[in-house]
């Protein structure tokens, strides 16, 4: 027979054991990437959609033609489970990543998707930079409004648009709409020209400069280099002349 203190205690280790339990199955689904064409369907209903304050102390790069961005990964937007290295110029997937309940709590960070912004706004110009990828087979890369919603994927509203690579196929994607990209493999190193005015984000064959395939949109709002990274990593390099003959 149990005492009333024994009965007690077993009752407590009982709720202890479910509650860690379901913070273990939370921390892996945050984790999970929608494959191209599947719907968000799983990001937990507890969040409110809401318009992300971002901190005054960074301020918008307003730039003509000819100038050269220059950025690197913003740390206070990155997913727990992606980490930085390179002086913030590159990123890693770690697929067990931290406690999303160890990192520092504000509302510029990326809870639900493993993304991350680059730590410019660009509020005109013309501007071109490069991403390396190494060991991914599940990336995008892009831009986004720097307001978007923390609790959406980049790609999946209709403040981000991105070039995206998932089972072994290329596509770009905005509002949750998915376009098929005729790119052959998966080259090493690819480009992102992004020409606001003209409401132009390509994506760029940097072995053989051309625009491969483009969004035509008008953009109303500052933007950020934006990256979603569900393995391996990303390099970026920015400050970069625009290749000849994009144009």
């Amino acid at each position: 027979m149990y005492t009333q203190q024994q009965q007690q205690r077993k009752q407590v280790s009982s709720s202890n054991s479910v509650s860690e339990n379901m913070a273990v199955v939370r921390c892996a689904a945050v984790r999970l990437c929608p494959l191209a064409g599947r719907a968000v369907t799983f990001v937990s209903a507890a969040h409110s959609r809401r318009t992300v304050g971002l901190s005054a102390r960074r301020g918008y790069v307003f730039t003509t033609t000819g100038s050269n961005l220059q950025f690197r990964l913003d740390e206070r937007t990155a997913h727990s489970s992606l980490d930085l290295f390179k002086k913030d110029t590159g990123v890693i997937y770690r697929i067990l990543g931290l406690d999303p309940s160890k990192v520092q709590d504000n509302p510029e960070r990326f809870r639900d998707w493993a993304v991350v912004f680059g730590d410019e706004k660009i509020g005109g110009g013309r501007h071109y930079w490069e991403v390396t990828v190494r060991k991914s087979q599940e990336f995008r890369l892009g831009v986004a409004e720097a307001s978007m919603s923390r609790d959406d994927c980049v790609g999946t509203d209709s403040s981000s648009w991105v070039f995206g690579y998932a089972q072994r196929k290329w596509f770009a994607m905005t509002s949750n709409k998915i376009v098929p990209v005729m790119l052959v493999g998966k080259p090493d190193r690819v480009g992102i020209l992004l020409d606001y005015e003209a409401g132009l984000l390509g994506l760029v064959d940097v072995e053989n400069p051309r625009i491969i395939h483009n969004f035509k949109a008008k953009f109303n709002a500052p933007l950020c280099p934006a990256f979603g990274l569900w393995d391996g990593e990303l390099l970026t390099h920015s400050g970069l002349e625009e290749p000849e003959g994009l144009k």
